[in-house]
């Protein structure tokens, strides 16, 4: 169900056609409680660590839990992948889950939520497409200061290319990314001066340090795309489930997907890991860790 986006009925299905096991989607519901029990305490440990995190990759998408909105949040850290199902997409979710000890940096969108946490990075493949619907604006002002912004762009892109792929060192990437970082502001502060674009120019101009975090801080990433892809699972899973019935099933939703995501990036073999979790549990022993080299 968690893995292979199943619903409870062809779950139950499968185990009775093709493994012999009599098998209803009652009786699943059962076994996803167990199943959301026995990896809490390996759960809730990643949760504990969310906090000493120097530069996490956050992002949410909607969802629904019964009949009330609800959201998905992912955190990518160093060596694992939280998720977090919550009927909030509030600032206050972000605080229970980093807690007031944070004091790293933030890969992020450009929403408001995040905007109390310290030094951000604002994902520039987010201000890409957003220069692209300046290009398509039927507004000649918009068109025009889209496309002056997309080449710089694009620019940044190729340079940072260079420097994750190691051609050019970090002290020549910070010299060549300055005439690029100024010829960027000068543009949006151009374009604050202008009505026709003056709203999407503002919010840059007013914050245009967390445009720049990963040209002043070395380990950096310029884009959230790490987030991005880390959410795609639970997006797929919401579009096929459209949600779930209740909170136990919400947190069987972010624990299991917590638990898959992050074997995949540990090189672990999900299902034996889940195995093992639920045997420790039923025997009453200590439950695996997925803090990678525990």
């Amino acid at each position: 169900m968690a893995c292979f986006r199943q619903s409870k009925r062809r779950a139950a299905q499968f185990l009775s056609m093709i493994l012999n096991q009599p098998a209803s989607a009652g009786w699943m519901v059962l076994l996803q409680n167990r199943a959301a029990e026995a990896v809490k305490p390996a759960y809730d440990e990643l949760a504990a660590k969310l906090a000493e995190e120097a530069s996490p990759h956050i992002d949410e998408s909607p969802t629904k839990q019964g009949q009330d909105k609800a959201w998905v949040w992912t955190v990518v850290a160093t060596s694992f992948t939280f998720f977090a199902s919550r009927t909030s997409r509030a600032a206050d979710v972000l605080k229970e889950l980093l807690s007031d000890n944070f004091n790293g940096i933030i890969h992020c969108d450009r929403a408001r939520m995040y905007w109390q946490f310290g030094r951000l990075q604002w994902c520039w493949a987010h201000l890409k497409r957003d220069f692209q619907a300046l290009i398509d604006s039927p507004c000649h002002t918009a068109k025009r200061l889209g496309h002056d912004l997309m080449k710089p762009t694009k620019e940044l892109f190729a340079l940072w290319k260079k420097v994750r792929d190691g051609t050019i060192s970090w002290t020549t990437f910070r010299r060549q990314m300055q005439p690029i970082r100024q010829r960027i502001d000068a543009l949006l502060l151009r374009g604050q001066f202008n009505e026709h674009t003056y709203g999407f120019c503002k919010e840059l101009v007013e914050h245009k340090k967390n445009l720049w975090t990963f040209v002043d801080i070395e380990g950096i990433q310029p884009t959230n795309n790490a987030a991005e892809q880390a959410l795609r699972h639970a997006v797929i899973w919401r579009k096929l489930s459209f949600g779930t019935q209740s909170a136990s099933g919400s947190r069987f939703v972010e624990r299991l997907l917590t638990v898959i995501e992050t074997c995949r990036r540990q090189s672990q073999n999900t299902f034996q890991w889940l195995i093992n979790a639920v045997d420790a549990h039923l025997n009453k022993q200590h439950v695996p860790s997925l803090l990678f080299g525990s």
